[in-house]
């Protein structure tokens, strides 16, 4: 399982700014009709990134110079209201691996880690220096390091925090729950055939 543990995640940033971002702006609720994830990184702050006849306004997801983030830094309270996945989901799907920001709403923050993206916090003060760099050149490579507990890039380093059973379950692979049942196939299989409700099925 070596390759699904997340130890570091580095790249470029992206910066949305703003307090109290909630998962209806980060995903519009029309979008949560889709059968499958597949298509969610199409739909990223859709509202606020296209105009009703779908030509583009100023946003930093609609920036090409932006495109290859893989960062996102946040501000207060990112991922509030709905606890709808497909917030998250449709980030991961747009190519955001890490979120640095300066609190989560907690079932936000969760879904996250279900997902494999740290969503790690620093202080308000380190927030606005990552933020103020990156607006300033979108070359920047930045490294969130969960062993180290840092957010580090453009000769800044600064501490991050988010809970020791998070950090673990993503430097451990274990927020891969479909990867654990495939490594674990036979005792699925040993459990499956004790269990007196699948006796009917078929291993």
């Amino acid at each position: 399982m070596a390759h699904n543990k997340i130890i570091e995640v580095t790249g470029k940033a992206i910066v949305i700014e703003g307090d109290d971002i909630d998962t209806d702006r980060i995903i519009p609720a029309r979008f949560l009709k889709e059968i499958t994830f597949a298509n969610l990184g199409q739909y990223p702050f859709h509202d606020e990134r296209f105009n009703a006849d779908m030509s583009e306004k100023d946003h930093p997801f609609n920036d090409a110079a932006r495109r290859a983030a893989r960062i996102l830094f946040v501000n207060k309270n990112f991922g509030c209201g709905s606890s709808r996945e497909h917030a998250p989901q449709s980030l991961k799907r747009w190519g955001i691996h890490a979120i640095v920001g300066e609190s989560f709403a907690e079932i936000f923050a969760s879904n996250c880690i279900t997902l494999g993206i740290p969503a790690v916090t620093v202080s308000a003060s380190d927030s606005k220096v990552l933020q103020q760099a990156s607006l300033k050149d979108a070359s920047l490579v930045w490294a969130v390091n969960l062993d180290s507990s840092t957010v580090s890039g453009a000769e800044f380093s600064c501490e991050l925090h988010m809970p020791e059973h998070h950090k673990d379950t993503l430097k451990q692979g274990l927020w891969d729950s479909t990867a654990l049942l495939l490594n674990n196939l036979d005792r699925v299989r040993v459990l499956h055939d004790r269990l007196p409700y699948t006796s009917n099925y078929g291993s």
